[in-house]
């Protein structure tokens, strides 16, 4: 089941990611182009833990 993040779309540039989770795994993808690329993260958790701590900011 994906799930699309309640704060996409908020300034309506049409910028949003689904996510589809499976215990600890995750796929990702352009909620634009839903039957493009998908992105497997095996540990959803760890890589939200990244994102909090910022090592993914440009």
């Amino acid at each position: 089941m994906w799930r699309k993040s309640s704060r996409s779309n908020n300034g309506g540039n049409g910028n949003c990611v689904e996510v589809a989770l499976a215990g600890r795994s995750a796929r990702v993808r352009d909620s634009k182009n839903p039957s493009g690329p998908t992105v497997a993260l095996p540990n959803w958790s760890g890589f939200l833990t990244a994102v909090k701590n910022g090592s993914y900011d440009a």
